[in-house]
């Protein structure tokens, strides 16, 4: 039995799937990773939240990689990975999306918005740090082509990608979703993570502690391998690809 054969029959007997994602999803999108080498903070050091807020020259620089796309997390187009996935979304078979990538390619690739759960934030657009406020990047292009400090139409505070910047709290609601969604599926599989990013790398984790089967599909070996039902070391959309065609 091939590994394909192996991740289908666990698929296809699965009553509720969730799905974790990671980088290596999307590395095969053209999207940089963050930390191997030639990854996106071995180019450029990350901006901290704390010096964001504190520092408009921080704000200013922070919001030049945006309009720049200087990390390229935005504008790429999803792989047969992410169809894979919204495929099996539709068809019922995974319940939901738990995501570290903030570059919207779940959405784009037709898994629905209430299926996702973006526990790093999204880079496609903005959001105001103080009332939540969204706001689409290029309604902010203008200002910051006339060096405005960017801050909310309607209270003033200051507006940010809304992704989840280092030193940044982790968003409450979707991790009690993605923790929600860990105790209720009866499989986790990890595509392209390599879980060293907590909190939100335990949430497979805990998956597995309340009795789901784990599988990981990633590139390299990850320290939770020893943890899993199932590990497959390889590429992740011509493997979904043909897992999807198994079902």
């Amino acid at each position: 039995m091939t590994d394909a054969d192996t991740l289908a029959h666990m698929i296809r007997n699965a009553h509720r799937v969730a799905v974790f994602t990671g980088a290596g999803i999307s590395t095969e999108s053209g999207i940089p990773d963050f930390r191997s080498p030639g990854g996106v903070w071995s180019k450029m050091q990350p901006i901290m939240f704390q010096d964001f807020v504190a520092s408009r020259d921080k704000r200013r620089e922070a919001w030049t990689r945006v309009f720049n796309r200087t990390a390229g997390w935005t504008g790429a187009e999803p792989n047969a990975g992410h169809y894979a996935i919204a495929e099996l979304v539709s068809a019922g078979k995974i319940a939901s999306v738990i995501t570290q990538n903030v570059d919207n390619l779940h959405q784009d690739s037709g898994v629905p918005d209430r299926q996702v759960i973006e526990v790093h934030g999204n880079a496609s657009y903005a959001k105001c740090l103080n009332c939540g406020k969204r706001y689409e990047l290029e309604a902010l292009r203008s200002r910051w082509e006339a060096d405005e400090d960017i801050t909310c139409i309607f209270c003033t505070g200051l507006i940010k990608t809304a992704t989840i910047s280092f030193g940044q709290a982790m968003p409450e609601a979707e991790m009690e979703r993605a923790s929600e969604e860990a105790s209720l599926c009866d499989l986790m599989l990890v595509l392209g993570s390599s879980l060293v990013v907590y909190p939100a790398a335990g949430i497979p984790l805990l998956a597995k502690k309340l009795g789901a089967q784990f599988a990981i599909i990633n590139r390299e070996r990850t320290d939770q391998d020893p943890h899993a039902d199932l590990v497959i070391n390889a590429e992740i959309g011509p493997l979904m690809t043909n897992v999807v065609g198994r079902l």
